[in-house]
């Protein structure tokens, strides 16, 4: 029997008034802006529970001018996990508001690509443009897990347990990973940024926030081909991921993504 997992995506916060050349490096003026929502995901299984990403606290929202709903520490505690009792995090990258708050999870090991640490602490950091959507303090943080042996490193594609696996696709940000989960419904790929929405991957049209175009580009195809399907594919911060899948919680913002969507995406 393959190893099936459960997976929820848990929105904390959410941005409106976006215009489309916010959302895409080539915009149609004649399309209407798309508000950004902010998830962390969770992957339930056998083996225990895995948290994808650990979203952006309330220093950074003041900062950065974001809708924090609720600390996603908080929002995942209101969905009945206690963050104490988590033992693994995968960072997809180290972009503010996928790598804060790691200090509210005393037990877990966190996981990270060897290329996003060294973009992230290397010389690339010494153009604001390319900094701009770290934060220096997150960075320091994960820094300090690593001397105190909390970060698991990984170099391309690897396996977390059986059923969750890593994969690098780079892009957005150089060492990004994108995470690839066995459920009910077949693989289920959390793309995370390597497609903030549904159309960037669809019209083959980045997200403007970008390092190396060519291979978010290409990791498109190792995203869809990790998929099979690209109702099996779930960008890192499109509303309507809340409009496809099922309602998981009357406490927390969440929905199910093992189950089936409501109807199929149409890009």
């Amino acid at each position: 029997m393959p190893h099936r997992h459960e997976i929820y995506a848990i929105r904390y916060a959410t941005m409106t008034g976006r215009q489309p050349h916010q959302n895409y490096l080539t915009p149609d003026v004649h399309n209407e802006g798309t508000d950004l929502d902010y998830f962390i995901w969770l992957i339930r299984g056998k083996g225990g529970d895995i948290l994808v990403d650990t979203g952006f606290n309330d220093v950074a929202a003041r900062e950065r001018s974001r809708n924090l709903t609720i600390n996603p520490s908080d929002a995942l505690e209101r969905f009945g996990v206690a963050p104490g009792s988590i033992r693994d995090v995968v960072i997809t990258h180290l972009h503010y508001d996928h790598a804060g708050n790691l200090d509210r999870f005393p037990s877990a090991r966190f996981h990270l690509q060897d290329r996003e640490m060294s973009f992230a602490t290397g010389r690339c950091m010494c153009h604001g443009l390319l900094r701009h959507p770290f934060s220096a303090e997150d960075v320091t943080l994960m820094v300090r897990h690593v001397f105190s042996d909390r970060v698991v490193f990984h170099d391309g594609d690897d396996e977390i347990v059986p059923g969750v696996t890593l994969h690098h696709v780079g892009g957005h940000s150089d060492g990004l990973q994108v995470v690839r989960v066995e459920t009910e419904r077949g693989p289920v790929v959390l793309a995370s940024d390597a497609a903030h929405y549904y159309g960037n991957m669809h019209r083959r049209n980045p997200f403007p926030i970008v390092y190396n175009v060519g291979d978010m580009m290409e990791g498109w195809k190792i995203v869809e081909r990790l998929a099979g399907h690209p109702d099996r594919v779930i960008p890192g911060h499109d509303p309507m991921v809340r409009e496809l899948y099922p309602q998981a919680s009357d406490k927390a913002d969440a929905v199910a993504l093992h189950k089936n969507p409501k109807r199929s995406f149409t890009a």
